[in-house]
């Protein structure tokens, strides 16, 4: 094989590892400066901070800034904003997959972040101008963003050599959560410092600055990169001749009649469950559970995102060595990973509902959970190039539009539990997440395959007829 320092793969893999570290950063800056958008008094109809446990931060209050416009919005105002995103994201899901396959990765990609940032950087401008306004500006940067993940997987399916795969796609999609871990505490001391309009400008402008990177960097094949170095474009296109289908019309009747291809859907769709609620409401549970203040918040909520990154980039080098050293078959691999990459959290999880005030060990155990989690991505997250490498951008527009239900429902249907905020109504939340996540688990390990399927290759219809 061909080294991998400095290669045109791994270098692809670097800066889609930005790209995702900035598309996360620009999807989670807002629910961080809408603690600054809003006017105190309007955010909740004070949902009752429990008295369970004690108040017990005692941060010496630096005097903070507050030149940023406020707004009087509601709580149910807010949970739109919220919500808006994931509203453009599921429409452009199976488009982005499709056009992928016929205009290639590469500017769908591209511009799929350049949109997302530009309409960052009009947030402020549109949160002036009022809530309507705000709302659609922020499901456009969903439509953009929606076209990425279907995008990327498309560029490896004709950039990744099968026994790298783990690898290089870890790589790539970890961004994401460092993306999480960096912009959650650094937009809170933005906030703090500057105002909540420098959010949006900062993250934009360097999405912005990252695309001309990725125009002048990368490629979509390897055939027509500019500075690969022969023995690569040979290693890669010899590894992958017998995976890719050349046939140009996409198989969509038995794509969804595939069994191993729902039991992506079901895994993607559990596991999204448990991330988006969390990601939307640990802020809160930290704060009116916990009773932690906004500081110590940012940088705790953002630590499981951290054990998650770091359990991203192992988990893919083991899932790959596993398979290339030890002859274990992809599917045991992905199987077992996402085995304990979905019951691993559900255990935690339920167990951070039952140990009262004791805040270490609660931090502990939802950082645990998120880290675990982590397997997920050599697990069923890169499956769909195990089945079908040809139509990965497809299949992961179809599984990606059934897991980002949980992203518009799940916060929802958590905040309607949560009234009173006491223990008792979170141990429902966190009891609900681990048995969809449990759920999607088995169904899974039932029925997931590992094999390029017959229909994904080129003489599939040749032989049928």
């Amino acid at each position: 094989s061909v080294p991998a320092c400095c290669s045109a793969r791994y270098n692809l893999a670097l800066l889609a590892f930005f790209g995702f570290f900035l598309l996360y950063a620009l999807r989670v800056n807002l629910s961080v400066a809408l603690v600054d958008m809003v006017e105190p008094n309007t955010s909740l109809a004070k949902n009752t901070t429990s008295n369970v446990c004690p108040e017990h931060s005692s941060t010496i209050n630096v005097p903070r800034n507050t030149t940023g416009e406020k707004y009087s919005w509601d709580a149910d105002t807010q949970g739109w904003i919220l919500g808006s995103f994931f509203y453009g994201y599921i429409i452009t899901q199976i488009p982005g997959g499709y056009l992928a396959s016929k205009i290639g990765g590469k500017l769908l990609l591209g511009f799929g972040v350049f949109g997302t940032s530009v309409f960052t950087l009009l947030t402020p401008l549109a949160a002036n101008l009022g809530v309507g306004y705000l709302i659609a500006v922020r499901a456009l940067e969903g439509l953009g963003e929606g076209v990425t993940f279907p995008a990327m997987h498309s560029m490896w399916s004709s950039w990744a050599p099968p026994l790298e795969r783990s690898k290089l796609l870890s790589i790539s999609y970890a961004g994401a959560q460092l993306g999480t871990v960096v912009s959650l505490p650094l937009s809170g001391l933005i906030c703090y410092y500057m105002n909540w309009a420098y959010v949006f400008y900062i993250f934009g402008t360097l999405g912005v600055l990252w695309f001309f990177f990725w125009m002048w960097l990368v490629s979509d094949t390897p055939e027509t990169h500019r500075s690969i170095s022969r023995a690569e474009r040979e290693y890669i296109l010899s590894s992958l001749k017998d995976q890719l289908s050349t046939q140009k019309s996409v198989p969509w009747r038995p794509i969804l009649e595939s069994l191993p291809l729902w039991a992506i859907v079901v895994a993607h769709f559990s596991y999204n469950w448990t991330f988006y609620t969390l990601l939307t409401l640990l802020p809160t549970y930290m704060k009116e559970i916990l009773r932690f203040d906004a500081q110590e918040n940012g940088f705790l909520s953002a630590l499981p995102y951290f054990g998650c990154w770091l359990c991203i980039i192992l988990s893919g080098q083991i899932a790959d060595y596993l398979r290339e050293k030890q002859n274990l078959s992809t599917v045991c691999v992905r199987k077992s990973f996402t085995l304990i990459g979905m019951i691993g959290p559900a255990v935690f999880l339920v167990a951070a509902g039952f140990i009262g005030c004791n805040y270490a060990l609660a931090v502990a155990f939802v950082t645990i959970s998120t880290t675990l989690g982590g397997f997920c991505t050599s697990g069923y997250s890169i499956n769909h190039l195990d089945i079908a490498p040809s139509y990965a951008g497809i299949l992961l527009g179809i599984t990606n539009s059934f897991a980002t239900i949980p992203g518009m429902v799940g916060p929802v249907i958590a905040k309607n539990l949560t009234h009173n905020n006491t223990v008792g109504e979170w141990q429902t939340v966190f009891y609900i997440a681990a048995s969809i996540n449990l759920f999607g688990a088995i169904f899974f390990a039932l029925f997931a395959s590992g094999e390029v399927q017959d229909w994904a290759v080129s003489g599939y219809h040749l032989h049928r007829n």
